[in-house]
């Protein structure tokens, strides 16, 4: 019997096809290797307590941190000691509506506002004394001028002397004004401020009275 030698095509091709086999492993596993790190997302430092290491968490690690310590920083406290008073603003324009209005469309619109504004103002007021906070700081009274959209007490005069036509005219363009700040002052807190329910109800008033912007803005 004659042993019958290989021949070199078979011996590359055999090579070539280990060779494919390999690259095709190590494909899987970098695919594997980035799929997991796709997942985990990036890290994130958190700072240690005091005398202790900083601590490198996942993505997922720290946003159960924040939801878990949402406690409220001073942005979340001013947030609800200005809003309590700019919302009462509103009030008490949408009160003079009913003997001073002319359009049955305006009417509609105050009580919209008042039926809105009122239980957040209670929201928010519950929401101080839950965390053992004073509706206003005395030491640092909020100066209704540096509100965002607060209507000047010139401009309450006038709405107050107004009556008809005039006055729905007037008190549109107060309350469109009036709006936009607060949607200005929620903006600013959902960026500064820590506590979710301070941001739930932040998001509240962006949607509620961007919404009632645009009826007011079809009324003039």
């Amino acid at each position: 019997m004659h042993y019958r030698r290989p021949s070199r095509v078979s011996v590359v091709a055999a090579g070539l096809t280990a060779l494919a086999v390999l690259g095709l492993v190590g494909c899987d596993s970098d695919t594997d290797a980035a799929e997991s790190a796709a997942s985990s997302g990036p890290s994130v430092i958190a700072p240690g307590e005091p005398g202790e290491a900083n601590r490198t968490l996942s993505a997922e690690e720290a946003e159960q941190r924040r939801a878990e310590d949402d406690s409220p920083n001073s942005a979340d406290v001013d947030y609800a000691r200005m809003m309590i008073e700019h919302h009462a603003q509103a009030l008490e324009m949408t009160d003079l509506v009913p003997d001073r209005a002319e359009s049955p469309k305006i009417v509609k619109l105050a009580e919209r506002i008042a039926a809105a504004q009122d239980p957040e103002i209670k929201a928010m007021k519950g929401w101080l004394k839950s965390h053992g906070k004073a509706e206003r700081d005395h030491g640092h009274g909020h100066d209704h001028a540096t509100m965002p959209g607060m209507a000047t007490q010139a401009q309450l005069k006038q709405l107050r002397a107004a009556d008809g036509k005039a006055f729905d005219q007037l008190f549109l363009t107060l309350m469109i004004t009036h709006h936009q700040g607060a949607i200005t002052m929620a903006t600013e807190v959902k960026g500064e401020g820590n506590n979710i329910r301070i941001e739930e109800m932040a998001d509240d008033v962006v949607a509620q009275q961007t919404s009632e912007i645009n009826r007011m803005r079809n009324l003039l």
